[in-house]
């Protein structure tokens, strides 16, 4: 089951999943053999000129609520000027014609008048309320406080449907096939009905305003929102019958004859003209202002054009008319310009800051939509990040654990999410107090440790779709954690967040069947990937906080099983198993951890089993890599683990690896070590690695940078286990003189002048190496003075840095001294040199 596809069919959340597509270029361990700069190198010009080019399309992209602004801003316009002509009217009737000729007017004319006041009177008074009620029923899509036409459409097919209901019964027993039918069709109908009804909220402990029942009998019809729609018809038949009347009046000019003597009727016919011309005027105005909108809505549809602009689903177009009678309401009780400085995202927070469990949903999926687009992402995260109140309120709904809040809490989570993918954002988000056990809550722990539960468990996340919910939030915190790791600060806040870590590592808890069973689900997989992901990260820490977060993280008891579980079975997915070794790799870097690794059963055999296996595609081929950088890891300065490989008789293939392209640097890092760190009781064991020597001698000769210097540093231990009989018989066997090999290592000290950032340790593996062969012949001495080998240990005594004095590095951070310091190498070699 594709989980995207599921969560899209309920409506809730949409989820955007990026790979992890990054790969290591050379050995998979330049991160913790090599130190690495903080300064990232860029191309300025490049990154200016498309900053300026996104820049200049955002700017160019029109807000789509505009159109309803200003549609907002015409209508009011055109309601401010009926009004105003209708006080005018109103003010002419009773000063004017009441007032000074209640007397002499007319019979007809006396009613006339009166009516069309009242009429005027009750439209006036209905469209003053009508906003209010209209602004209270944008609740449901199926409102008519918009369209005077839906509303019709949707009383006749009311009546159709009461007709139906009366008669399906009858239907229904005299065909059985058809009633059957109706059974599914009802059957699917309840489902659908009690889907949607686990996605509303539960009642409150407060009315909601559009379902409030004024009168107590027939509250049907005594409800805010069908109140809303009696004002509106009730405004148009007032309308109506206004034009209607004076009309009437206005082509008949029946208004009474006026005698030549009678001064008191002599103005009585310009004043009744007016007052007509007026209320005809008013009236017409007010249907222009309703024609205009039904125009714009039915039949153009602006509403849906705005809501399609947005991006926003058709469930948005509730958040769409509630925006445009907030904007028309400002524009008729305020200024008419008002509503114009309303926009989408502010509207949104608006929403999100309220008490109402709907608004509040209908903030945070309008902000998720936006935060989500292309061309409205940039502009909303930065209204966001720079309003604290906003970014705190949404923290806090990522604490909310109420199932009918549910909807709200994965909005709020996926706009969060998107926040902490800007930098300075995400620093922002990691301030706010609480933030991270907010993020903590997200993540839900399903397993339960032991053999049957556990088995159950498992069965239960795979099959059982009903649970989708926990893995999305736990998606949406791990995504979270993820993308706040990235700076150094927020890491020690996660590893000082209480309980946080032990929820991450649970995570990555895959066993047998959801790595190898084809039920198992996309977003399973990636969630476990995310949590591979998020540990990683914490344990490429650097500095005091990477040296405690990765004591923590190994001292979770479930943290390496898991990774071993995942060798073990994740064959279909190497990219969790390249995660799961980069982590092992990284834990490498601590003396316990690293214990507790090649303790563990299996870890170090599984390894091995992954770095001699023979694959073709270029992802196998990474893990590949990654494995042989884990293994040479452990067994750095671990004599234990370097004796648990030695029982596993795998030298013999190290050897052999060392032609292979693809593993000869890792292989020779690891042989290097089993003969550094084995310990004299090993050296029968090692003796076999004389057959490496000509591979090793030819790499010298001819290869350069990362893998010269392995090989360097590997004949410098390995010649050790040679008596001077078998290092002749391997220079023989490689067809190199040993004067070769000396005028190579002088030559690469010229090359090397200054420590190398890419090969920190060529220098060193070069003078331990020249010191095996000056002790191993005396000749050797003289060859080395000729080359000069005297003037470039001088200079390389004045060059010497503190580069040089590390074995493996995290970032710019050296973490392991040598044991011999490079000052002492280069006296031993010049007082063998001075001796000779």
């Amino acid at each position: 089951m594709d989980p995207t596809s599921s969560i899209d069919s309920e409506g809730s959340i949409h989820l955007q999943i990026c790979e992890l597509n990054a790969k290591i270029s050379d050995t998979g361990s330049s991160t913790i053999l090599e130190p690495q700069s903080s300064i990232e190198t860029k191309n300025t010009s490049s990154t200016t000129v498309n900053s300026g080019i996104e820049a200049s399309q955002t700017q160019a992209i029109r807000a789509p609520e505009k159109k309803l602004t200003l549609f907002a801003l015409r209508l009011a316009v055109l309601e401010k000027a009926a009004t105003g002509l209708g006080t005018l009217g109103f003010i002419w009737a009773t000063v004017v014609l009441l007032g000074g000729f209640a007397i002499t007017l007319d019979k007809t004319d006396f009613w006339y008048i009166t009516i069309i006041l009242l009429i005027e009177g009750t439209r006036i008074f209905s469209r003053s309320h009508e906003l209010e009620w209209q602004h209270q029923a944008t609740w449901s899509i199926a409102d008519v406080g918009i369209s005077s036409f839906n509303a019709l459409r949707s009383s006749s097919h009311f009546i159709i449907r009461t007709f139906k209901k009366i008669f399906r019964p009858i239907v229904a027993v005299g065909n059985p096939r058809r009633r059957n039918s109706r059974e599914i069709i009802a059957q699917s109908i309840h489902q659908a009905n009690r889907k949607s009804w686990h996605q509303q909220k539960m009642p409150t402990r407060t009315w909601n305003s559009s379902e409030v029942p004024l009168i107590p009998y027939a509250p049907w019809v005594f409800i805010s929102r069908n109140i809303s729609k009696v004002l509106y018809w009730l405004q148009l038949a007032s309308a109506t019958a206004c034009v209607v009347l004076s009309l009437m009046k206005l082509i008949e000019r029946n208004f009474g004859e006026v005698s030549k003597g009678d001064t008191d009727k002599k103005n009585r016919k310009a004043a009744l003209i007016i007052f007509y011309s007026l209320a005809l005027a008013e009236a017409l105005l007010f249907l222009l202002e309703k024609a205009y909108w039904e125009w714009n809505v039915i039949f153009r549809k602006i509403l849906d054009e705005v809501s399609k602009e947005c991006e926003l689903e058709p469930s948005g177009l509730i958040a769409i008319r509630r925006f445009f009678y907030d904007a028309y309401s400002k524009c008729v009780y305020g200024s008419i310009f008002d509503g114009l400085k309303m926009d989408m995202v502010s509207f949104a927070m608006d929403l999100l800051a309220s008490n109402s469990p709907d608004e509040q949903l209908m903030g945070a999926q309008i902000l998720e939509k936006f935060s989500k687009s292309k061309r409205f992402s940039d502009d909303t995260l930065q209204k966001i990040g720079i309003n604290l109140s906003v970014m705190e309120r949404l923290v806090e709904m990522l604490n909310w654990k109420d199932p009918e809040e549910e909807e709200i809490r994965k909005s709020a989570a996926e706009i969060v999410a998107h926040l902490a993918g800007k930098k300075q954002n995400s620093l922002r988000v990691a301030g706010i107090p609480g933030a991270m056990e907010s993020i903590s809550s997200l993540l839900h722990i399903s397993r339960s440790f032991g053999d049957a539960a556990d088995e159950i468990a498992e069965k239960r996340i795979i099959f059982d779709d009903e649970h989708y919910s926990f893995w999305t939030f736990n998606h949406l915190g791990l995504t979270i954690l993820k993308k706040l790791a990235r700076d150094h600060d927020n890491c020690g806040k996660m590893g000082n967040t209480r309980g946080l870590l032990p929820k991450i590592i649970d995570c990555t808890h895959a066993g047998e069947r959801l790595l190898t069973h084809e039920a198992a689900t996309s977003s399973q997989i990636l969630t476990v990937k995310r949590s591979l992901q998020v540990v990683k990260m914490l344990s490429s820490t650097t500095g005091a906080t990477g040296k405690q977060l990765r004591k923590e993280i190994s001292e979770i008891v479930f943290t390496i099983s898991n990774i071993r579980d995942i060798l073990i079975y994740g064959e279909r997915h190497p990219k969790l198993q390249k995660l799961g070794i980069d982590i092992l790799r990284n834990l490498g870097m601590e003396e316990d951890a690293t214990e507790r690794i090649g303790g563990t059963g299996g870890v170090l055999k599984e390894l091995f089993n992954i770095f001699f296996k023979q694959v073709t595609d270029e992802k196998h081929k990474d893990v590949k890599i990654a494995a042989g950088a884990a293994l040479s890891m452990l067994t750095f300065e671990s004599k234990f683990n370097c004796l648990r490989i030695l029982k596993l008789n795998v030298t013999e293939k190290l050897v052999e690896a060392l032609e292979d392209p693809i593993l000869r640097i890792n292989a020779a890092r690891i042989l290097r070590n089993l003969c550094a760190f084995s310990g004299a009781d090993s050296f029968d064991q090692l003796k076999d690695l004389i057959v490496a020597g000509p591979a090793v001698l030819q790499a010298i000769m001819t290869e350069e940078i990362k893998l010269q210097e392995v090989m360097i540093g590997l004949a410098a231990c390995v010649f050790k286990f040679m008596t001077s009989w078998e290092s002749r018989i391997v220079f023989k066997k490689a067809s190199i003189q040993e004067a070769e090999v000396a005028n190579k290592l002088v030559e690469t000290l010229k090359q090397y002048k200054y420590p190398s950032v890419k090969v920190p340790r060529m220098r060193r593996f070069v003078v331990e190496l020249a010191i095996w062969m000056m002790n191993d012949k005396k000749t050797n001495i003289r060859i080395f003075k000729n080359l000069g080998m005297e003037v470039q240990l001088e200079y390389m005594m004045d060059t010497i840095s503190d580069i040089e004095s590390f074995n493996i590095f995290s970032g710019t951070v050296g973490l392991s001294r040598h044991r011999t310091t490079i000052h002492s190498l280069v006296e031993t070699a010049m007082q063998l040199l001075a001796g000779g």
